[in-house]
């Protein structure tokens, strides 16, 4: 018989709750010892200089540096995964043609993803991205 079909019965409940409490109170001893551990002449000295300046340049410049190598290859993922395959819905294009003007249609937006582009190809925002990321 599996585990989990044996019935419960109220001593094993009670013998559960008996050991969430030891556990409980285990817990709050040793939380309570380490606070004491951790009295007021035992604290770590910091170096007070260095939390009281802060230099703005560097940070912003460490975050965006950071930003950019995370951001970087993203740029370059097929935004379709669907692309090149005979089931990619953006693929199915529709257009019109009105008068003497150019003929319009869908293929223009969904054109590049279809293909299997990445952000950096697509015409408004690769150029932004390749400007902004490496």
């Amino acid at each position: 018989m599996a585990r989990h079909a044996e019935p419960k019965t109220p001593r094993r409940g009670l013998l559960f709750k008996a050991g969430l409490g030891v556990t409980a109170a285990g817990a709050a001893v040793l939380g309570a010892s380490a606070v004491a551990q951790a009295a007021p002449g035992a604290a770590v000295p910091l170096p007070v200089d260095s939390l009281t300046r802060t230099d703005a340049g560097a940070a912003g410049a460490g975050a965006l540096t950071g930003v950019t190598h995370g951001l970087g290859p993203l740029t370059r993922l097929q935004l379709d995964p669907l692309a090149k395959t005979g089931v990619d819905p953006l693929a199915n294009g529709i257009g019109t043609q009105v008068a003497d003007f150019k003929p319009v249609g869908t293929d223009l937006v969904t054109g590049h993803l279809t293909e299997g582009g990445a952000v950096a190809d697509l015409p408004v925002a690769g150029p932004l991205t390749q400007k902004l990321l490496p």
